[in-house]
C-alpha cells in the first residue's frame, strides 16, 4: 500500500500570510507533526526579497508603493522576484528520507522532471532545464528552488499562467534601458505563459490535478486532500506576528548607493552589445547582469544561461567564468566572441549610473 501524503490549497493570500505559512509548515514537517505535504498557493501582487537581501537595493520602491505592490521577505535565500495572482505556486514539504539525498541539484532534477510532465499534459512540451527551471521551447515557464531546515525540505515552484513581464521589470531596480520597448519585448521572448501557449486560459483545477498526479507517480505515494492542522495554525499565528511587520521586512537594510547600477554599450564586429549590471561595492561582486543589443545568438537561451552563470560573481572571476561558460558549447554568435562579453562588462563596471535609485 502506498504511503499517504497530504495536499492542501491555501488560496490567494497577501505575501505576509504566505511566508508565515512557509515557516509554519516547514517547522511542522521538521517536528514530524504533519505528513509530507503538497501545497498550492497564490499571491496578491508582491515583491519578494531573498532572506539576505535589502529592499532598497533590489526594488523600485516608489513604483511598488504607487501600484499597491507589497514588499516582503522570504524565509529562504535566492534573488528578488515578483508575484501576482496570474502565477500558481506549488510547494512540497518533505522529509530528507523522502528524497534520499541532500544533493539539491539531484532533488531539483527529480522534482522538476515530474512537474514538467504535469505541465506537458496540458498540451505543451515542457522540459527541465538545469539548474532549476522548467521551459517550453527554450522559454522559462516555471522557476523553482529548495532549502533544507534540519531534516525537513521545502521545495517551491511557480507556474506562469498569464504573467505580466513589464510589471516585473518595473518592480525590480534595474537600468532604465531595460524598460525600453525593445528590452521589454526581449524579456517577453525569454518567458512563456500557459495562456499564450495554449491560446486559452487553462483550468487551474486541471493544473493542480496534473501536478498532484505527477508527484504521486514520482514518489510512489497517494495524496489525500486536507486542511491546516491546529498545530500548523498555532505556528502560523506566531510566524505571522513576526513576519507581518516592518522589522521583518527591514531585517537587512543597505543603501542603494552600496549596490549601484552600471551600464555600458559597445560596438563589436558581431553587433551592438549592452551590459546592465548591479555591483555590490562591499563584497566586490557582480550581483546580476543583463545583456541586450543588436546581436544574434543561437540557441536563444544562451544569453539567459550566461546571465545566470554570472550571477553573484566576483569581478576577479568574471573573465574566467565567461570563458568557462562558452567552453564546449555549440553556440552561433556570428562574429560576436566571449571576449566581447568580457569587454563590455569591464567597461560597465567603470561607469556607474548616477541615478542609481531610479523611480
Amino acid at each position: 500500500m502506498s504511503e499517504m501524503w497530504r495536499v492542501i490549497d491555501t488560496g490567494l493570500r497577501p505575501a505576509a500570510q504566505n511566508i508565515a505559512l512557509n515557516r509554519a509548515l516547514l517547522e511542522a514537517r521538521q517536528a514530524e507533526e504533519i505528513p509530507s505535504t503538497l501545497r498550492f498557493l497564490r499571491f496578491a501582487p508582491s515583491a519578494l526579497l531573498g532572506y539576505h537581501q535589502s529592499a532598497e537595493q533590489e526594488f523600485n520602491l516608489d513604483y511598488c508603493k504607487a501600484n499597491g505592490i507589497a514588499i516582503q521577505r522570504r524565509i529562504t535565500g535566492g534573488g528578488a522576484i515578483y508575484f501576482d495572482p496570474a502565477q500558481l505556486g506549488w510547494e512540497l514539504y518533505l522529509h530528507r528520507r523522502d528524497v534520499g539525498t541532500s544533493d539539491m541539484q539531484a532533488i531539483a532534477r527529480r522534482i522538476c522532471h515530474a512537474a514538467a510532465t504535469a505541465i506537458s499534459a496540458l498540451g505543451v512540451d515542457a522540459r527541465y532545464r538545469p539548474r532549476n527551471d522548467i521551459e517550453v521551447d527554450g522559454r522559462k515557464i516555471s522557476g523553482t528552488g529548495g532549502a533544507f531546515d534540519g531534516e525537513a525540505l521545502l521545495y517551491q515552484g511557480t507556474l506562469l499562467i498569464d504573467f505580466d513581464v513589464e510589471k516585473m521589470l518595473r518592480v525590480l531596480r534595474i537600468p532604465a534601458e531595460k524598460l525600453s520597448d525593445k528590452a521589454i519585448a526581449s524579456a517577453r521572448e525569454r518567458v512563456a505563459n500557459l495562456t499564450d501557449l495554449l491560446g486559452r486560459r487553462p483550468d487551474p483545477d486541471l493544473i493542480k490535478r496534473n501536478l498532484t498526479e505527477a508527484f504521486e507517480s514520482e514518489f510512489d505515494v497517494e495524496f489525500q486532500a486536507g486542511d491546516l492542522t491546529l498545530t500548523e495554525h498555532a505556528r502560523y499565528q506566531v510566524a505571522l506576528a513576526e513576519i507581518d511587520t516592518p522589522d521583518w521586512i527591514d531585517l537587512v537594510r543597505r543603501p542603494a548607493s552600496d549596490m549601484p547600477l552600471y551600464e555600458s554599450v559597445q560596438k563589436f564586429a558581431g553587433g551592438m552589445l549592452r551590459a546592465s549590471l548591479t555591483y555590490d561595492r562591499l563584497t566586490h561582486r557582480i550581483r546580476q547582469v543583463g545583456f541586450s543589443g543588436d546581436i544574434f545568438v543561437s540557441p536563444r537561451r544562451t544569453i539567459a544561461d550566461l546571465e545566470a552563470a554570472l550571477r553573484d560573481t566576483s569581478v576577479e572571476r568574471m573573465e574566467h567564468n565567461v570563458r568557462v561558460f562558452f567552453t564546449g558549447r555549440d553556440v552561433d554568435m556570428l562574429a560576436l566572441t566571449p571576449d566581447d562579453f568580457i569587454a563590455v562588462i569591464r567597461l560597465a563596471v567603470q561607469q556607474p549610473i548616477v541615478a542609481s535609485s531610479r523611480t
